[in-house]
Formats: C-alpha cells, structure tokens, sequence
C-alpha cells in the first residue's frame, strides 16, 4: 500500500480496486461488517499434520471453500427439509455461504428468509454480500431499506459508509454515515478507527473518477 513519502500516483479505478482487495482481506478496517459487528476476514486452514500447526497455509481455493460451505451446511438443509419456512434456519445457511465467500449463494438464502420474516440484521447482511459479489448498487439499496425501518441499525450505517466511499467515492456520503454511527453511539468500540477512516476519506473529498491522487486509501 503507498504511502505519502513513497508520492506514488494513483487514479480512482486503482483505488477502488486496491479497496476491494482490501475488503475482501480483512485489512486494517477496510472491512463491512455482518452479524453481531463482526468483519469479514478470510477463512485460514492450518494443517493439523504440519510440523508447527500455528502456521498459515495458502489461502483456500474457491472450490475448497464452496465444499467447505456445503460440509456446513448439511446439518442445517437436514433440520430445512423437516422446517422449510424457518427463516433463522435459512439465515443462518446465509451465513455459513457467506462467510466461506460464497456470496451469491449467501443472497438466494437471505432473500428467502427475508421473505418469511424482515430482520434488519439479515438485510444488512444481504447487502454485504451483494457488495462483495460486485453489486455496489444493490448493497447500498439493501442498506437504505434497512435504515428506512431501523434508522439507527449501525451495521447499516457503517456498510452504507464504507461502500460509498470504497465503491463511489462519495466521501460526503461515507463521512455522514460514519458520523451518524458515532452520534448513535459515542462509545463505539470502534471509534478510533471510524474517526481515522473520516480523516482519511476527507482526503480524497476532490478526487473523482479518472483523477489522480498521490493520497492512500483506507
């Protein structure tokens, strides 16, 4: 990642695909966030039979991860053949998609619990999983119909920020959104990093799409 000293010039497409990178990463707090305010971080296997079973492997491939999810999965689509209107049930088999980063699999189960229950935690969810299948439209759509009913729901409000800065450069956008969930919340336990991400955003308040900028992302 350049850094001011470094005075390397970037344009706006290359940050916004630095920042996927990034989300998709987990790094720093370049991250949305699903469920109980937990981010997005990848799934690590550690070998059981390695000589130091602390260390890292290689990132999953898709395919490890997809029949990862569907390993996950069975108990859950056992307990939905006998309950098939369950919307926890069905959530929840968003959730095991969602976090193997199988994100269009994640959508089809929470639309179809969203269907059988509205839950503001699912639809945010939704969201991030539409984002991260490359449908920023969509997530910020998603995000809004949560804030419409919920307009204090801070998943919301912080995925609305980082989606609005990391996908449209809307840094006026993002900078309220993230101050909302600070006047909602003065305690956050994320405040020192949502602050840094205002500052930093508002670095980039004059950059739009094919301009250049010598400033780092998030």
């Amino acid at each position: 990642m350049p850094t001011n000293e470094n005075k390397t010039t970037w344009t706006s497409v290359q940050v916004y695909m630095m920042s996927a990178i990034c989300l998709l990463l987990g790094i720093a707090v370049g991250y949305l966030v699903r469920g109980p305010g937990q981010a997005v971080t990848p799934v690590v296997q550690v070998s059981a039979a390695s000589p130091d079973a602390t260390a890292a492997q290689p990132p999953p491939t898709p395919e490890m991860m997809k029949r990862m999810a569907e390993i996950k999965a069975q108990p859950l689509l056992t307990q939905l053949a006998a309950d098939p209107n369950n919307p926890e049930l069905l959530a929840q088999l968003g959730n095991i998609y969602y976090d193997t980063q199988n994100f269009s699999e994640a959508v089809g189960y929470y639309k179809k619990s969203l269907a059988l229950k509205d839950d503001p935690g699912v639809r945010t969810d939704m969201g991030t999983a539409y984002f991260y299948s490359g449908d920023a439209d969509t997530a910020l759509a998603e995000f809004a119909r949560t804030l419409k009913d919920h307009p204090n729901f801070e998943n919301a409000l912080f995925n609305t920020g980082m989606v609005k800065f990391q996908a449209k450069m809307d840094v006026k956008g993002a900078v309220a959104a993230w101050e909302q969930v600070l006047k909602l919340n003065p305690t956050n336990a994320r405040r020192a990093d949502i602050e840094r991400m205002i500052a930093e955003a508002r670095q980039h308040e004059n950059v739009k799409p094919g301009q250049k900028t010598s400033k780092p992302i998030l």
